[in-house]
């Protein structure tokens, strides 16, 4: 199941909801906005109607919650709710569920936006050693091997798939990160490692876009990343539950305008996520809907290649599994 965020319209306008791809008619390898989307809240209402519900849509907006913190935060039931909304939208030939709210919009009816449009927070890590050992010249220090290091991005600037991106004027060193991040779907604090990953409802593709001049600045003074990264956050195209998909496994490949440019796999991450969840929420409480970033593959960036992108480069990551996730960068 692949969960999405879609933003449709209505008599009173624009509204989000969440939804699943069908299955049934996704092609294969879709794209971002190619494939039939099952609205979860209206069909979990349709079926709780057909079994004579009397106050179907109230109850659905209960147990599938219509935005995506929300239905997190509803956990691993959410995930079992969803489930069975997609079911029953396979097998009815109905359109519309309680209150005639539409079961399924096809692509040209809806726009596609970051399963989580604005995270509970944002964090990234850097916890697989060839992207660290190419970004620091072999010099890595021990510190990065005691304890899985990350940094707080800004949620506010998360960008949904298919978004141009406006490169910052400060900036001519454009930039971009092949990724795998985790969302919480349950709230913790001082975790431990071998209950850590029930904390995570699912993952998502992660591209964090880096302008690589003023991030060199800005860390040369011992403080950041901040200018460097905080202007595009791209997250998508879908959130995938956590059992659904071998995230150690998974190939995952950067395409700049359909060239080749990155491969590989997260399975040579030093610090799991596991053990990511469980220092994070040392004294600090994790919450639905926070993101964490498992760190750029090795060669999964510019930096490390030696080239950058251009105007008007169009980056594609995919994750098998999960989906592609496509920007346009321009000056």
């Amino acid at each position: 199941m692949k969960l999405a965020t879609v933003e449709v319209d209505t008599p009173i306008g624009p509204v989000e909801r969440i939804g699943a791809v069908a299955e049934v008619t996704e092609p294969e390898n879709a794209a971002a906005g190619q494939a039939t989307v099952v609205d979860l809240t209206a069909a979990y209402g349709a079926a709780l109607e057909a079994e004579g519900e009397p106050a179907p849509a109230d109850l659905a907006r209960a147990h599938v919650p219509p935005e995506m913190i929300a239905f997190l935060e509803r956990g691993d039931q959410a995930i079992a709710d969803a489930r069975e909304a997609l079911e029953y939208a396979a097998e009815t030939d109905a359109e519309r569920g309680p209150g005639g709210a539409k079961l399924r919009y096809e692509p040209d009816e809806y726009r596609l936006l970051a399963p989580l449009p604005r995270p509970n927070s944002l964090r990234d890590c850097m916890a697989i050693e060839e992207h660290v050992e190419n970004s620091m010249d072999g010099e890595i220090p021990d510190a990065w091997y005691d304890m899985p290091v990350y940094y707080k991005g800004n949620a506010d600037s998360v960008v949904a798939p298919g978004e141009t991106i406006r490169w910052p004027d400060y900036s001519e060193l454009m930039d971009y990160e092949l990724e795998i991040a985790a969302v919480i779907g349950e709230r913790g604090r001082d975790v431990p490692v071998d209950e850590a990953e029930e904390h995570i409802a699912g993952y998502t593709i992660f591209n964090d876009f880096s302008a690589r001049d003023i991030q060199g600045e800005e860390m040369a003074a011992r403080l950041g990343p901040a200018k460097g990264k905080d202007f595009a956050n791209g997250l998508g195209p879908y959130l995938v539950p956590r059992a659904a998909v071998d995230v150690l496994e998974a190939p995952m490949t950067a395409r700049i305008d359909a060239e080749v440019w990155s491969e590989g796999t997260v399975d040579e991450m030093y610090h799991s996520f596991a053990e990511i969840v469980a220092h994070i929420s040392q004294s600090e409480t994790l919450h639905p809907g926070d993101v964490i970033g498992s760190g750029t593959v090795g060669e999964g960036c510019g930096l490390e290649l030696g080239q950058w992108l251009e105007d008007g480069d169009t980056v594609a990551l995919e994750i098998e599994g999960i989906g592609t996730l496509e920007h346009t960068v321009v000056e």
